[in-house]
């Protein structure tokens, strides 16, 4: 039985078809000028970078396998988007193989920064030679295989967080509201700051009383928490300017602008491998106008002070940018 999830994707890769059958060879590249001021200094806090894979194979136990997207690409679309920083995150695709996103960093400079994916195998000197690479945090997925096990959660954030204490580094989580509430405590009491991807797997159809939701904004009202705004595609399924993800970037936004986040979530890969194809077979990257979806900010955040802290000061702050 498909889940929400499952029935999201599809909707969005149905759109996406009908609406150009021949467009998914590439990754997308925004089709709308972006209407307001970016401010200099902006940053995309959410992309992926994934390279040939003669050169950076992908890890067997995947459960997708993505089109090629590369720092020439993401280059282009930045260009287009007047942003001139990045946060490249490694992607499930290559387990704790950080390489792609190592590349992606060397290949944008010093205007990148990375998010890894460890495990207990992942010495205290690889973390060395990250840091030193430009990665400022570590991505956990709380959740595995969709069993959402709240002792599990709770133990994959707190190992992370005893990896980073000490290096003034993030966690960054993957997760929905329901194993958030789960592990607020451990937010709470955590030494290091703790980045919330996408909404913090939000359901825009289910509303701002949906379970979990008011932890989330406590969390980034207290200061313990930050949230990307990213992947509104991901919060609701009415593309293109997503209206009901508004309430929500407003609730975050108005508890904390200094805890929010933005990010693309290019290239946009879609996680979910069709009934008919095997997790080898490559799965088509949605095409998205980043373009429309930046619009969409000063909706979320009309003073353009505030959009500052989102763009330039909180990812400065949060990634080491100088």
């Amino acid at each position: 039985m498909l889940n929400r999830r499952d029935l999201l994707l599809a909707s969005i890769a149905a759109g996406v078809a009908m609406q150009d059958r021949t467009a998914l060879a590439k990754p997308s590249q925004p089709a709308t000028a972006v209407n307001f001021d970016v401010p200099a200094g902006a940053c995309d806090c959410h992309t992926h970078i994934h390279g040939d894979p003669e050169k950076f194979p992908f890890f067997a136990g995947r459960v997708y396998t993505p089109e090629p997207a590369s720092p020439e690409e993401m280059s282009a679309l930045h260009k287009a988007l007047h942003i001139e920083r990045v946060v490249i995150v490694t992607p499930s695709v290559y387990g704790t193989d950080n390489s792609a996103t190592l590349f992606g960093i060397k290949a944008r400079g010093a205007t990148a920064r990375g998010v890894a994916v460890i495990d207990d195998k992942t010495s205290e000197s690889d973390l060395d030679a990250m840091g030193q690479a430009g990665i400022r945090g570590i991505r956990v997925n709380l959740a595995t295989s969709g069993v959402n096990d709240p002792g599990v959660g709770r133990k994959r954030l707190e190992a992370a967080i005893a990896r980073v204490k000490g290096r003034g580094w993030h966690v960054q989580v993957y997760t929905n509201l329901a194993l958030l509430s789960s592990i607020k405590d451990v937010l709470a009491s955590s030494p290091v700051p703790v980045v919330f991807d996408h909404f913090g797997g939000a359901d825009a159809a289910l509303g701002l009383e949906q379970p979990g939701w008011a932890d989330l904004v406590e969390a980034v009202k207290s200061g313990k928490g930050y949230v990307k705004i990213s992947g509104a595609y991901r919060l609701s399924n009415k593309a293109p300017d997503y209206p009901d993800a508004v309430p929500f970037a407003k609730s975050l936004i108005a508890a904390n602008p200094d805890r929010i986040v933005w990010g693309t979530d290019w290239p946009h890969p879609n996680s979910v491998t069709p009934p008919d194809k095997k997790p080898i077979d490559v799965t088509p990257l949605f095409q998205i106008d980043d373009g429309r979806l930046l619009d969409q900010l000063p909706v979320w955040a009309p003073d353009a002070g505030i959009r500052k802290k989102i763009l330039v000061d909180n990812p400065a702050r949060l990634y080491g940018f100088s």
